[in-house]
């Protein structure tokens, strides 16, 4: 076996889920964008050629758990947003020829309902200011596509998610979002790209086809995804693992509930602001909508993790001078409060001699550093980790203080 199996359809199956702007060098899928590339989760895959289960305790897009597979490991993955399992589902899942002819047959039916419309659109996605998004014509478009795919194929089958993994790359194509930046933003008027209906559907088209192309070559490993939260593992998975490979959420409050909005608006998996706060609250670094007034009213628990440079940190950021310091030191605190959690529930999942990789980044409140790296390195070692080390990976920007860190460690 090669050291990369079959890596143009594990490559192809990663960017199921955002695409390659070469103007701007950056990926856009709005944040749904590995955190740490597909080389990297390859590279410590084939460095630990023993490793039979392999967990991903923050899914993302499932890239660890489908790497593992095509590696012929188990690879677990969990994740507390369901969006996001269904996503790792269905790139992780095995396709029959016959699977992937059945979709590309519904894909041609859809085009033609739409193109006919002799089906009912569905309703708009009730997303705040969407006509930022899409251009009343690109809605129409999507609400007309939307309605076909649910006509020509049946629920929870292997044909409707297929072709709604092209519909979400699909609608960020047609969208007015913008990723020549960090942040997401949207285009101006004058910077809109205005397609004819049946450019739409060749946009679609050749969304669909992309996703068979990755779905044709199946990871010969097995991959399981847990709908989970990372600070209570152990109700959910079980033991024993031989290696860890994960990007949780960096501490620098942005709300990936607040990135994917779009799709799990579309695909049903939110139906108004307040769920998507209140999700964004159960997960480790969100302070959107809702969250942030909570966040107001938390308090710590007195049993936490101490350390003497988080309680520099975050006073530091509490008197920093701007009115959202107190704000952002207890955001700050509540990350690694919950981090903490998280490592706490590894030990009984982990088998003797298993290594652990957490690709994480530092951050910056007001001029304040936090080493988020050096804070798991002291958890680690404090849990009875041994060989903890901090690895720099690559600037994170043009700032030359924010790194990116693979956070190494190994279980006794």
């Amino acid at each position: 076996m090669s050291s990369f199996p079959a890596r143009e359809q594990l490559r192809q199956r990663v960017e199921y889920t955002y695409k390659f702007n070469a103007k701007t060098g950056r990926h856009g899928w709005l944040r749904l964008t590995p955190a740490y590339s597909l080389k990297i989760v390859e590279e410590l895959v084939a460095g630990c050629a023993n490793a039979r289960r392999i967990l991903d305790p923050f899914c993302g897009t499932g890239t660890t758990a489908l790497c593992a597979a095509y590696h012929d490991h188990e690879g677990v993955t969990s994740d507390i947003n369901p969006f996001l399992i269904w996503l790792a589902q269905v790139k992780t899942a095995r396709y029959s020829p016959a699977s992937i002819e059945g979709a590309r047959h519904a894909c041609a039916k859809a085009l033609n309902l739409v193109a006919n419309r002799f089906v009912e659109p569905v309703s708009a996605p009730p997303i705040f200011n969407i006509e930022r998004w899409w251009s009343a014509e690109a809605l129409e478009f999507l609400r007309l596509l939307r309605a076909a795919i649910e006509h020509v194929t049946q629920p929870e089958t292997e044909a409707r998610d297929l072709l709604l993994v092209a519909f979400c790359r699909t609608l960020i194509e047609q969208s007015n979002a913008a990723f020549n930046h960090q942040s997401m933003s949207f285009k101006g008027n004058e910077q809109l790209s205005l397609l004819l209906p049946a450019d739409r559907g060749a946009v679609f088209m050749s969304d669909v086809r992309f996703v068979l192309n990755g779905a044709s070559e199946n990871p010969v490993g097995s991959t399981s995804v847990v709908l989970s939260d990372s600070r209570k593992l152990k109700k959910t998975l079980s033991g024993p693992f031989d290696l860890v490979i994960t990007s949780p959420p960096y501490a620098n409050r942005m709300s990936y509930i607040r990135e994917l909005r779009p799709y799990m608006y579309w695909l049903g998996f939110l139906e108004n602001g307040r769920d998507a706060g209140e999700l964004d609250w159960m997960a480790i670094g969100g302070t959107w909508g809702i969250a942030t007034s909570r966040l107001a009213d938390w308090e710590r628990a007195e049993e936490h993790f101490n350390s003497p440079h988080l309680t520099e940190a975050v006073q530091a950021i509490a008197h920093a001078d701007n009115k959202n310091g107190v704000l952002l030191a207890k955001y700050v605190a509540k990350y690694f409060d919950d981090m903490w959690a998280h490592f706490c529930e590894l030990p009984e999942l982990l088998a003797s001699g298993a290594k652990l990789h957490y690709i994480v980044g530092n951050s910056t409140f007001y001029g304040t550093l936090v080493s988020t790296e050096r804070l798991y390195a002291e958890m680690l070692s404090e849990l009875g980790f041994s060989q903890v080390e901090c690895r720099p990976i690559r600037k994170r920007n043009s700032k030359k203080e924010l790194i990116e860190f693979d956070v190494v460690a190994q279980w006794k």
